[in-house]
């Protein structure tokens, strides 16, 4: 299918299979929690738990979440785009719906995609995604890794070819100190390097 499906799919809050610059995601949009709600349902994922907003840019995220200017966006500005998920503060608790059981704080993403995936993002801006596997399976490098029945349920699949196959390395910065969630692409010695620098 087209990058040009898969936009109407995300407009229409359907699920759609989607390549990053670490591996395959469902991705759906963020704007409405029927997009979460639809993503979680086809995943099979529990409602408390938190799911990042992927964004075209950093321009996209600050425009929609404010609060990051300062220091936040000079961190969010070295990091991104690239494979990091950053856990940030939200203390005005903006889409709650994608923050589960902490609304004081949302994870955001700027994958350093090109082609049809950019395509997609900058047509739809923000996405809500997580990898698009079952609940425990492995993450997809590959179109064909996906398992049926979730390329069934989506309403679009944009093939992205052979990705990485490392999910992007989560960082909690919500705290005093850096806290690695989840260490996977990308340097976690230079991202929190990038972190420190004044």
């Amino acid at each position: 299918m087209s990058a040009a499906d898969a936009v109407a799919a995300i407009r229409a809050g359907e699920v759609v299979v989607l390549p990053t610059d670490t591996v395959y995601g469902l991705a759906a949009t963020a704007l409405d929690p029927a997009g979460r709600d639809a993503l979680y349902r086809l995943k099979g994922r529990v409602e408390a738990q938190p799911t990042a907003l992927v964004a075209a840019s950093v321009d996209v995220l600050v425009a929609h979440l404010p609060e990051l200017a300062g220091r936040s966006e000079r961190i969010l500005r070295t990091l991104l785009p690239g494979p990091f998920t950053l856990v940030l503060a939200n203390p005005a608790r903006r889409f709650a719906w994608l923050c589960g059981a902490t609304p004081e704080a949302i994870g955001v993403r700027v994958p350093g995609v090109a082609g049809a995936a950019k395509h997609v993002l900058d047509a739809v801006e923000a996405v809500v995604a997580t990898s698009a596997n079952l609940p425990g399976g492995r993450e997809p490098r590959r179109l064909e890794e996906v398992p049926a029945e979730l390329r069934r349920g989506a309403a679009a699949v944009v093939d992205g070819g052979e990705l990485p196959g490392v999910p992007s390395t989560v960082l909690d910065l919500t705290g005093l100190e850096p806290r690695v969630l989840r260490e996977g692409a990308g340097s976690v010695a230079a991202a929190l390097a990038a972190v420190a620098a004044p």
